[in-house]
């Protein structure tokens, strides 16, 4: 990575885009959620739905997102950054949901998110994205 590129500020900034996924998730905020990525993005749901534009993952979540959170508080971990150049980085996620009481819900699996960011003025936006469910353990 180029020597200088703040890689503290820029990781800081890529977490602030994955608290705000966190954020839209937990309060079913579908246009915050979806101002979050490129115009021209992918998505890959935990389903294996893909996604591709904007547009077609808002519709997506328009009809998904509200109620989904109802009983459950997901959180959102970055758990790894790999610049693959100044301005594009994968960004591994770790995904887990609790009830509205603070319990974990481990019954619901977990999700590891692979989000592909890219860095377009100035701002890093949602770029090439996999949502990927990890089973639940008995």
């Amino acid at each position: 990575m180029d020597a200088t590129i703040d890689r503290h500020a820029e990781i800081a900034a890529i977490e602030n885009v994955v608290a705000t996924v966190e954020h839209a998730q937990r309060n079913e905020l579908v246009e915050e959620f979806v101002s979050l990525f490129r115009e021209d993005a992918i998505w890959t749901t935990a389903a294996g739905k893909l996604l591709v534009g904007r547009d077609a993952i808002a519709a997506f979540t328009r009809r998904v997102l509200p109620g989904a959170m109802k009983d459950l508080v997901p959180s959102y971990e970055v758990v790894h950054v790999l610049f693959i150049r100044a301005d594009v980085a994968a960004v591994k996620v770790r995904q887990r949901y609790s009830s509205r009481e603070g319990e974990p819900r481990t019954d619901l699996g977990e999700g590891t998110p692979m989000y592909v960011m890219s860095k377009e003025d100035g701002r890093w936006r949602l770029t090439a994205n996999q949502n990927t469910a990890v089973a639940p353990t008995a």
